[in-house]
């Protein structure tokens, strides 16, 4: 188990299979508040801390059964396009 103050702004949240999902902007309670430039609504999302599956130096990774919301991690890719 992970303890939640390891959680800092900036810090990249990644699926299980380590692709990109969205930067960190805080953590709110049980949440992980993302950015809303990884986002294509410009919006911000959140994720529960339940979701995570390990913390690897400056990466966040989530469970395979993390539900992540559509549209994230995207925006940056249709931007490149």
């Amino acid at each position: 188990m992970f303890e939640k103050i390891r959680i800092k702004e900036h810090m990249e949240v990644a699926n299980y299979e380590g692709r990109h999902v969205g930067t960190v902007d805080a953590v709110q309670d049980d949440a992980i508040k993302l950015t809303k430039s990884d986002s294509a609504d410009d919006m911000h999302h959140f994720l529960s801390l339940d979701d995570v599956e390990k913390i690897d130096d400056n990466r966040i990774y989530l469970k395979e059964s993390a539900r992540i919301p559509e549209g994230l991690g995207n925006k940056a890719v249709m931007q490149d396009a």
